[in-house]
Parts: C-alpha cells; structure tokens; sequence
C-alpha cells in the first residue's frame, strides 16, 4: 500500500456561512471513520479558496471514501456550503512525510 494525499481545492459559495471551519465537525468525523484515514487538514488560500488535504492509507481507500461521501453526508452544513462548479480533487503518492517530534 501506497500512502497517499488526496488534494481538494474549492471556494464556497458566496452567501456560505463565515463559520465554514467549526461547521466541517461532520465531515472531519466521517472521514474519521472511514478505512484507510490517516489525517485531514483545511487550509483558507489568501485568495480566498480553500484546499483540503487527506491523507490515506491507500488511493483506492480514498477513492472508496470518495465515491460514498455525498451520498453520506452531502446534505451537511459544510458540503452545503462548497460552489460544486469549483471542486478540483487530485492524488500523490506520499514520497516523504515528517512528524514533528512530539512537545516540539
């Protein structure tokens, strides 16, 4: 198995809720169920779009999550949010990866 990072960049939609980051709760604890999660962060661009980065296990793992997740929880707050014209989802394999060590 290959680690690998799926990229999603997207901006919301003009009338979203300034609360987009606590209102990603549901979507952040579904991933975490999901098989083959490792980690997720959310990021704001200073352009205004967004990026999030999940980190699986495998590429078919993420693709699984993919396939089920609007059907799951597309009705959420925060997908609801998303202008689904602007999605763009890309993969990478991991070629490196470093932890800060703990306490640092």
């Amino acid at each position: 198995m290959t680690e690998t990072l799926e990229i999603v960049s997207f901006r919301l939609k003009p009338e979203a809720a300034a609360d987009f980051v606590a209102q990603n709760g549901a979507v952040t604890d579904w991933l975490a169920r999901q098989p083959g999660f490792l980690s997720r962060h959310l990021g704001k661009r200073e352009d205004g779009g967004w990026i999030d980065v999940v980190r699986w296990q495998s590429l078919e793992q993420a693709q699984a999550a993919a396939q089920r997740i609007m059907a799951e929880i597309g009705d959420c707050e925060a997908m609801q949010a998303i202008e689904p014209a602007s999605v763009a989802t890309g993969h990478a394999a991991v070629a490196l990866s470093r932890l800060e060590p703990s306490g640092a």
